[in-house]
């Protein structure tokens, strides 16, 4: 571990247009589960899998019980950043790091500090009235009951988030896919890769210092020019910047 610590700190070092490309494993360590691990939200037991709930189609057709599961299991108002997204947010402030590429919807990276974040699914701390637009932020969410109307015109409000089914924004991805091809350091932490077209991004990535950091394999580590199978908090925590 020492060494591949000791490797990753001399790339970041050597670097000056660092991107990072994030899943749910960046957010673990706030208390926020993820979807796939032992005791993630997919091991979990509910009338419909979470797949269903979280689909577009489940949005329409039983809005009622999508509120209960998402202010249930999807919204964590007391959530800190932890040392990765602290860290992140320290490198950009020292110029070294250009965007966060992340697939959490929490806003966690915002909180710690962080400017340039392409949020690929959406976030929570966002939600509009689907008839007049109007936004609302967590807390308008947090407070109500059953499912959400807007006070202006009695619309749905939905939150900002890209639901299975749902196409993501494409200037967010624009803006990605650019950031990590001209990135000369592209670090990958917190994700199965699992999860497309999000993880198709690593593909646009054109440098040797590619740097996966997870607590389990992930389809990409043969590719990788640098692989740390340990928690992001605990391998970027330790990093000098």
């Amino acid at each position: 571990m020492d060494q591949r610590l000791e490797q990753l700190q001399k790339w970041i070092d050597e670097s000056e247009r660092i991107v990072f490309f994030g899943g749910a494993g960046v957010s673990t360590e706030s208390g926020i589960p993820d979807f796939r691990s032992v005791d993630g939200l997919y091991n979990q037991q509910y009338q419909y899998p979470p797949e269903t709930i979280l689909s577009h189609t489940f949005f329409e057709r039983n809005t009622e019980e999508f509120y209960r599961f998402y202010r249930n299991k999807m919204l964590f108002p007391l959530a800190k950043p932890n040392a990765a997204h602290l860290k992140l947010a320290e490198l950009e402030q020292a110029g070294k790091l250009k965007a966060v590429v992340t697939q959490n919807i929490d806003g966690l990276h915002q909180a710690a500090g962080s400017v340039n974040v392409y949020e690929l699914h959406g976030s929570v701390h966002r939600n509009y009235c689907t008839k007049c637009h109007q936004f609302y932020d967590l807390d308008f969410m947090m407070k109500g009951e059953g499912v959400p109307r807007c006070p202006v015109c009695g619309g749905l409000i939905k939150p900002d988030v890209v639901l299975y089914e749902e196409a993501l924004d494409q200037e967010t991805m624009e803006a990605a896919v650019l950031s990590i091809s001209r990135a000369d350091m592209l670090i990958i932490g917190g994700t199965s890769l699992a999860v497309y077209p999000a993880a198709g991004l690593v593909r646009y990535y054109r440098g040797d210092k590619l740097t996966l950091i997870n607590k389990s394999p992930t389809p990409y580590d043969m590719e990788a020019d640098l692989v740390i199978n340990q928690p992001i908090g605990q391998v970027l925590g330790a990093i000098r910047v």
